[in-house]
């Protein structure tokens, strides 16, 4: 059925809750796991001094959400691989998609931006619209 799955994770309860979802459907199709934190960038930054200071900052906070990851997966005997990439959430998860040829992409329905999701459209619904793969979003 799918042989690999890519999980985009923002560290919001709502992403683990997909992320569950993701290892049950990892281990029953005996597939690879591979989850996808996206270290976002919000601003123009005026040197490269910020950027760095951004990235690092960006992967202090997802540091105890790949632990917490790592230790799932080691639970349920799942192949699981880490991606941190730095940019704009929905195309970093799309080329991802393409360039490793995911067949399905699993995500939560709200993040951490729940409120402007509900004002101006989430990035869950941009990525439906837009993967390369099919989606399986978990609310």
């Amino acid at each position: 059925m799918f042989a690999k799955i890519l999980h985009a994770n923002d560290g919001s309860e709502g992403a683990f809750k997909a992320f569950g979802v993701a290892l049950d459907l990892a281990a029953l199709c005996q597939a690879e796991l591979h989850m996808v934190c996206v270290e976002e960038v919000p601003y123009l930054p005026t040197t490269i001094d910020e950027v760095v200071e951004q990235e690092d900052e960006e992967r202090r906070r997802f540091a105890p959400v790949i632990q917490r990851a790592r230790k799932l997966a080691s639970l349920r005997s799942v192949n699981f691989a880490v991606h941190e990439v730095t940019g704009h959430p929905v195309r970093k998860i799309v080329e991802m998609l393409e360039a490793q040829r995911f067949n399905l992409l699993v995500i939560g329905f709200h993040g951490h931006a729940a409120i402007y999701e509900r004002l101006i459209g989430g990035t869950a619904d941009r990525l439906v619209r837009m993967a390369p793969a099919a989606v399986l979003v978990v609310k």
